[in-house]
C-alpha cells in the first residue's frame, strides 16, 4: 500500500515520478524531483482514489523540496489526470532596494477574496486536486520535530488546489483554514482544506470555493504515532 506524504509549510517531503515517467511518457528530467509526496514501499494507491482518478502513483521515495515539481489530478477537456507542476506560484514583489522586486513562491491559499487568485479560484480548468495521506505541521517549542496527521479512514486524501501557466511554467498551492480542534493545538494559524471524496467532482467543477473553506472534521482524523 503506498504511503503519501506532505508537509504543509514547505520544509521537504517525498514522492516519485518513477511511475508516472513509465506509464504516462513524463519527461525523464521530472523524475525525482517532485514536491509534494513521500512514499513509503510503494506499491499502488489505495482504491478510493484510484478507482476516481483511475491512475496509481508508486515508484522510489525521493525527497521534495519548495519551487520542484509534484502531482496533482486535475480535469483536461474532460479527463481526469495527474499532471506534474511546481508548487509554489510565483509572485513578483517589491524588493527592499528602489527599483529592484523579488520573487516568492506561495504555496498556500487563505484569502480567497485576493486579486492574486480570484482568477484561478473562478475557473474550473484552474482547480486541482492535491492527493496526501499524511500532513505535517511543526511541533511546539521542538525545534524541527513534526507531529503528523491523517484522515483516519482514507488512505489517500486530497486537498483544494489551484493552479495556473507561469513563466516558471506550470505551478499550483492549495487552501488553508482556521485549524479544527486536532490541529490547533499543535498549529493554531492555520490546516490544509481537505475535501471529502463526494467533493471532488464539485471543487473540480468550479463550485464555490468559500463553501468548502471550513475545517475538516477532526473526529475523522488523528496523530500519527
Amino acid at each position: 500500500m503506498n504511503r503519501l506524504f506532505i508537509t504543509t509549510y514547505g520544509k521537504y517531503c517525498r514522492t516519485s515520478l518513477a511511475s508516472l515517467q513509465r506509464y504516462y511518457r513524463l519527461p525523464r528530467p521530472w523524475i525525482g524531483a517532485c514536491l509534494v509526496f513521500r512514499s513509503d514501499q510503494m506499491m499502488m494507491v489505495c482504491l478510493t482514489w484510484q478507482e476516481y482518478i483511475a491512475w496509481d502513483l508508486d515508484g522510489t521515495a525521493t525527497d521534495m523540496w519548495p519551487r520542484r515539481q509534484g502531482v496533482v489530478g486535475r480535469l483536461h477537456e474532460g479527463e481526469k489526470i495527474l499532471d506534474a507542476m511546481q508548487w509554489g506560484v510565483p509572485l513578483k514583489m517589491k524588493g527592499k532596494r528602489p527599483g529592484t522586486t523579488v520573487t516568492k513562491r506561495i504555496t498556500n491559499v487563505r484569502n480567497l477574496k485576493s486579486s492574486f487568485w480570484r482568477s484561478m479560484l473562478t475557473k474550473p480548468e484552474n482547480r486541482c486536486l492535491v492527493p496526501f495521506s499524511q500532513f505535517a505541521e511543526p511541533k511546539p517549542r521542538a525545534g524541527r520535530e513534526e507531529v503528523w496527521f491523517t484522515v483516519t479512514e482514507e488512505p489517500t486524501s486530497a486537498f483544494a488546489g489551484i493552479w495556473r501557466e507561469t513563466d516558471e511554467g506550470n505551478a499550483y498551492a492549495f487552501l488553508t483554514c482556521e485549524p479544527n480542534p486536532i490541529v490547533k493545538p499543535i498549529h493554531p494559524k492555520a490546516m490544509p482544506v481537505i475535501l471529502q471524496p463526494d467533493d471532488y467532482d464539485h471543487w473540480l467543477a468550479g463550485d464555490d470555493a468559500e463553501q468548502f473553506q471550513s475545517p475538516f472534521p477532526s473526529q475523522l482524523m488523528s496523530i500519527v504515532e
